[in-house]
């Protein structure tokens, strides 16, 4: 039996008719390029499974979760025609579930944003009565011309601070999406930094850059290279919607 099949019998009913609207998408947008089995999702880096990473429990969600979307420019919604057209808040139409959307344009685990500062910054800030039974932490590229130095210390820290306001939450991290192809080395360096310790922890990680979300095929239909500046356009944050849904209903009980 195939690993969708064996997935398929544990996903939630909104995750079935998700997969199935995906499919039939698939089939009739031709000249988007087909995507593999949200699967793909990255669990441990290679070398961290070749390590005995940890493996990720499936993600156990109730009926109407709430979600915490915790990231840069992209969960902000920039580009899109108005931000609440943004993915992070497209998911939430896509399932049902209540997303709580913390976006800040520029910012990064070492870099601060245009309008509020570093992801540690900002988790440090965060209200522990939220309470999420999941959260999202996206991106980011802005990094990508302060990486490697600190890089893996801030996201530890970053990320230690978030487990310990929310320890009851799922955690999955969305690793960086390129805004520009061939995909930056930088950038790629970025996403096996994330990948692999997210691995160390047993945290689901996605990386759109692994799966192929947005190759040549399909990179001016996702991405508005014009006034949006290279972010994803309305469209491009409802494809993003429809692959991040489908690869967590893949790893969700």
């Amino acid at each position: 039996m195939s690993t969708a099949a064996r997935a398929s019998r544990r996903l939630p009913a909104w995750a079935v008719g998700l997969l199935a609207a995906l499919a039939v998408a698939v089939i009739v947008a031709v000249l988007w390029r087909p995507w593999s089995t949200p699967a793909a999702m990255i669990a441990a880096g290679a070398d961290a499974a070749a390590g005995g990473a940890i493996v990720p429990d499936p993600i156990d969600l109730p009926d109407a979760p709430t979600v915490l979307v915790f990231g840069d420019s992209w969960t902000y919604g920039s580009a899109a025609s108005v931000p609440s057209l943004g993915y992070a808040y497209v998911l939430a139409d896509l399932t049902g579930w209540r997303t709580v959307v913390d976006g800040v344009r520029g910012s990064g685990y070492l870099k601060p944003g245009t309008d509020g500062p570093d992801f540690g910054t900002r988790i440090a800030a965060l209200d522990p009565a939220l309470d999420p039974d999941l959260i999202i932490i996206q991106g980011s590229i802005n990094d990508r011309r302060l990486h490697p130095g600190g890089y893996r210390d801030a996201v530890g820290a970053a990320w230690d601070a978030l487990a310990q306001t929310y320890p009851r939450a799922a955690i999955v991290v969305l690793g960086p999406a390129p805004q520009v192809l061939p995909v930056e080395p930088s950038t790629g360096a970025i996403d096996r930094d994330l990948a692999d310790l997210a691995a160390q922890r047993g945290w689901w990680y996605i990386s759109p850059i692994a799966d192929g979300w947005i190759t040549s095929e399909n990179y001016l239909d996702v991405i508005d290279t014009g006034v949006g500046r290279n972010h994803p356009s309305t469209a491009g944050h409802r494809y993003l919607a429809e692959r991040l849904a489908a690869a967590i209903a893949v790893v969700s009980r």
